[in-house]
C-alpha cells in the first residue's frame, strides 16, 4: 500500500493534492502521510463523515444530500470540488460510500462507493461495488482512490 501512495506522491511532483473522505475516515491521508516527502504534495484533507460537514466545509448542496443521499455521484463530485477549492490544491480526490454493516435508505447496498476526482481541466466520478467486511471495503476504496489519482496524474 505504501508503494501505491509513493507512486501518487511521485506522479504529482510539482502539484498539490487534497482529500475529502467519508467512509474511509482518513485512511487515504494516512497512507499518503506515511510516505517520506509527502508534504511537498499533500496539503491535507477533510474527513466529512456527516452530511453537515459535507455541506458546511465542502459546499455539498443540501438538496442533493436530501434527494440522493450522501452515497451518490453528485455528492462525490461536489466533495472533490469543494476540497480542491477550500484547500487550494491542484488535484482533489473524494470518497463517499457504505462500508457496512448495512445499506442506506436510498437502496445502496454495503460496498457501494463513489470516488470523485477534481482538477483544473477535468472532473470525474467512478462507482465501485466492493465486497468484504467493513475494513476491507474501506481499504479497497482508499486504494481505488489512489489509483484514480495515478490514472489522471
Amino acid at each position: 500500500m505504501t508503494s501505491l501512495a509513493s507512486e501518487v506522491i511521485k506522479a504529482l511532483a510539482g502539484k498539490t493534492l487534497a482529500t475529502a473522505e467519508s467512509c474511509t475516515g482518513g485512511m487515504i491521508g494516512e497512507m499518503l502521510t506515511g510516505v517520506s516527502g509527502a508534504s511537498a504534495v499533500y496539503k491535507g484533507g477533510v474527513i466529512s463523515y456527516t452530511n453537515e460537514v459535507k455541506q458546511k466545509l465542502l459546499g455539498v448542496d443540501v438538496e442533493v444530500l436530501e434527494k440522493l443521499g450522501a452515497v451518490s455521484k453528485p455528492v462525490a463530485a461536489q466533495m472533490a470540488s469543494g476540497a480542491r477549492k477550500r484547500l487550494n490544491a491542484d488535484v482533489a480526490v473524494s470518497v463517499t460510500g457504505l462500508a457496512g454493516p448495512g445499506g442506506d435508505e436510498f437502496g445502496n447496498p454495503v460496498g457501494t462507493v463513489f470516488i470523485g476526482l477534481d482538477c483544473e481541466n477535468r472532473s470525474e466520478v467512478k462507482e465501485f461495488h466492493f465486497i468484504g467486511d467493513r475494513e476491507s471495503v474501506r481499504r479497497q476504496a482508499a486504494e481505488a482512490a489512489l489509483r484514480l489519482i495515478l490514472e489522471n496524474a
